[in-house]
C-alpha cells in the first residue's frame, strides 16, 4: 500500500524528529563498533497482526545512512503470522544499531493501529458499514496513524479541522440552531469555493429530524441506543449518511453495524496502542 502525497510529505519530518530525540549529538554506544564493520539483519513478527509503516522504517535508515539496503518480504496491509520474517537489512553495523529502535518504534506503533483496525473491520464484515477513525491521535503522528487505519481496512474520517465541517453541540449553541449552523457552513464553503462535507452531531431523535431538514451531508448519532439507531435509520430513509459513535467496543460494534448505519467511528483505533511485538536480529 502506497502513502499518499499528504502523508509522504509529513513522513520525512516525523522520522527526522524521532531520530533527533533519540540520537541527539551522536550515538555513543554505536561508536564502540568499528566504522568499517558490515552486518546483516532481519525483522521478525513475534505475534499475528497487520503490517503497516514500512515507508517509515525505510526512511529511518535512509536518514541514518542511505547505504543500508532493505528488502521487504511482506507489504503494508498484509496479515502476519507469529515468527514471520518481514524484511532483511544489510549495511554498516553502526547505522543498523543506531536506527534499530526508531525504525521498530514506527512499525510497531503503526502495525498496532492497523491490527486493531482489522479486528473492527472484521467484526462488521457481514454488513455494509464502514469503520472510520477519529482525530484522537498521537500529536505529530496523525497522518501516519490514519495511513495505518487504511492498511487495516478502515476509512479515514476528516484529517483535521481544515477538510470537513463537523458541527457539534457548542457550535450549534453558538450559531443558534442546527439549520443556522449548516447554512453558515454552506455559505462559507461557497465563498471560499471549497466544497466540503458538512456533518452534524446529534444527541436525540428530535435533533436528527432537524439535521435531516437542514440537508446535512452526514449525521453523527452520538451514543444512541440500538433502538434509537434503528429508528434513526428508518426516519432518515437514505437522505443523509449516518454515522454512529460513542463508546464503541468490539463487543458492541456488530449489533450497531446491523442497525443499518453507514459508518461507525472508533476513537480506540488510534488512541489505544498495544504495540505489535516485532524484533530485529543482527549477525
Amino acid at each position: 500500500m502506497k502513502t499518499d502525497s499528504l502523508t509522504a510529505a509529513s513522513l520525512f519530518e516525523q522520522v527526522q524528529n524521532a531520530l533527533s530525540e533519540d540520537i541527539g549529538a551522536s550515538d555513543l554506544t554505536a561508536a564502540l563498533i568499528p566504522a568499517e564493520k558490515q552486518m546483516k539483519g532481519r525483522v521478525i513478527a513475534r505475534e499475528p497482526g497487520v503490517l503497516a509503516g514500512s515507508e517509515w522504517f525505510n526512511e529511518v535508515f535512509r536518514q541514518v545512512d542511505p547505504t543500508v539496503t532493505i528488502t521487504w518480504l511482506a507489504s503494508d496491509g498484509d496479515l502476519l503470522t507469529a515468527n514471520q520474517p518481514l524484511c532483511t537489512l544489510e549495511g554498516p553495523a553502526r547505522a543498523l544499531l543506531t536506527g534499530e529502535r526508531t525504525a521498530l518504534n514506527f512499525i510497531q506503533l503503526l502495525s498496532a493501529v492497523a491490527s486493531r483496525t482489522r479486528r473492527y473491520v472484521d467484526a462488521v464484515c457481514a454488513s455494509n458499514c464502514k469503520i472510520l477513525d477519529t482525530r484522537k491521535t498521537i500529536p505529530g503522528l496523525r497522518l501516519a496513524q490514519k495511513y495505518a487505519v487504511l492498511c487495516g481496512g478502515g476509512k479515514n474520517h476528516r484529517i483535521g479541522l481544515f477538510d470537513a465541517v463537523l458541527i457539534k453541540e457548542n457550535h450549534i449553541a453558538s450559531a443558534g440552531s442546527i439549520a443556522a449552523a449548516v447554512s453558515q457552513a454552506r455559505e462559507n464553503a461557497s465563498k471560499s469555493n471549497n466544497q466540503v462535507m458538512v456533518e452534524v452531531e446529534v444527541e436525540s431523535l428530535e435533533e436528527l429530524t432537524l439535521a435531516i431538514a437542514a440537508s446535512a451531508d452526514r449525521i453523527l448519532l452520538d451514543n444512541f441506543s440500538l433502538t434509537d439507531l434503528k429508528t434513526a435509520v428508518k426516519t432518515n430513509s437514505g437522505r443523509s449518511e449516518l454515522e454512529a459513535s460513542g463508546g464503541i467496543t468490539l463487543q458492541t460494534i456488530g449489533p450497531i453495524a446491523n442497525t443499518g448505519v453507514d459508518f461507525i467511528s472508533v476513537g480506540e483505533l488510534t488512541k489505544t496502542i498495544d504495540a505489535l511485538d516485532l524484533s530485529m536480529r543482527l549477525k
